[in-house]
């Protein structure tokens, strides 16, 4: 298990809904949560999507039956400024949190260099998009490469134009991620993750759309170092993602409940009483008391002892030592035994 701290990126995406006030709300819940980015989405909807491409089956489903009928009107109305960049990055940090965007198209990629963006994610739809990979390698800056949709060879491949430019392994994570909004949790195969970086010797993580928060949790525990979620202010929001978003309150919970795996899972792996529970190993464990009153020169069997709390006398696991062993003195029922009661019986 890695010891680092899991990055919790808050993805926002899109759920601004195109109004700026929302943005910063977002920005607001995200910082209240313990995340540590808040990252949104920049593109062109002309660049990203033919005019004519239809919604995706989930896209549909959560804006219901609306009068947005293709990707490009759906998106064009969900796009960022690039003046709205400055200003959420600035309040972002302001507040505490950094600022993420991902980035559709070369130009998109460009414009974060820009900025200042500290690393590049790559959203899933781009795995296999090789100019735009070959962009974001020129930057020399860490990436996080999701992974929905993929096979093996998809991943090696986005992985080899890194390293072909120079990236160590070390600046590349991989998201395991299921590219369905959201996510059945029979689709989950949590499982892939490790496999990924058994395969490939990177750092690894997890990018949910499942409902709920038990899955990124369990990804932490798995050994995950960033984990990716969804969240809005409100799911009854309209908009194509909010339905499989987790609301403020449930990103806080996610949140603290990593940071508490974080500590679960630190440890060195060797097991041994830890400094909190050492205090109660008198308490906790048992010691052989006698069963019955004894008198001087019994001989003892192993029906005369009971073991029971608390520990600091004669271990039960010593027991077989002292059958055979002849009393010094007459002893009570509930006597604790010590090595002090008896002497070694000899023919």
């Amino acid at each position: 298990m890695s010891n680092k701290k899991v990055t919790v990126i808050a993805e926002a995406g899109v759920n601004h809904n195109g109004d700026i006030k929302l943005a910063f709300q977002l920005i607001d819940v995200a910082v209240n949560s313990g995340a540590d980015y808040v990252k949104f989405q920049t593109f062109k909807a002309s660049k990203l999507v033919s005019s004519l491409a239809k919604q995706a089956e989930y896209q549909k489903q959560n804006l219901g039956s609306g009068e947005q009928a293709t990707q490009f009107e759906m998106l064009s109305k969900l796009e960022m400024p690039e003046e709205w960049h400055y200003l959420l990055k600035d309040y972002a940090e302001k507040k505490g949190i950094r600022f993420l965007s991902t980035g559709f198209d070369v130009e998109s990629i460009d414009f974060l260099d820009r900025i200042g963006m500290d690393l590049f994610k790559i959203p899933s739809g781009e795995i296999t998009n090789l100019p735009y990979l070959e962009n974001i390698a020129t930057k020399l800056k860490p990436v996080i490469i999701s992974t929905g949709m993929s096979d093996m060879l998809d991943i090696a491949n986005a992985i080899n134009v890194f390293l072909q430019k120079g990236y160590n392994h070390e600046q590349i994570t991989i998201l395991h991620c299921n590219t369905e909004y959201p996510t059945p949790m029979e689709d989950v195969n949590l499982g892939a993750m490790n496999t990924i970086r058994k395969k490939f010797s990177v750092q690894v993580g997890y990018s949910d759309h499942t409902l709920g928060i038990e899955v990124p949790i369990a990804a932490v525990a798995l050994g995950a170092i960033v984990i990716e979620k969804h969240f809005t202010l409100d799911r009854s929001l309209p908009g194509p993602d909010h339905k499989a978003s987790l609301e403020p309150e449930e990103l806080a919970q996610m949140v603290h409940a990593i940071r508490n795996i974080e500590l679960a899972i630190s440890g060195s792996g060797i097991k041994a009483p830890s400094k909190s529970e050492q205090k109660n190993i008198i308490a906790a464990r048992k010691s052989i008391y006698l069963n019955k009153n004894l008198h001087q020169g019994h001989i003892l069997t192993s029906e005369d002892f009971i073991m029971k709390r608390t520990g600091e006398g004669i271990s039960p696991m010593r027991y077989k030592e002292i059958v055979g062993k002849k009393l010094l003195k007459n002893l009570l029922e509930g006597h604790q035994l010590n090595f002090s009661d008896f002497f070694e019986f000899k023919d």
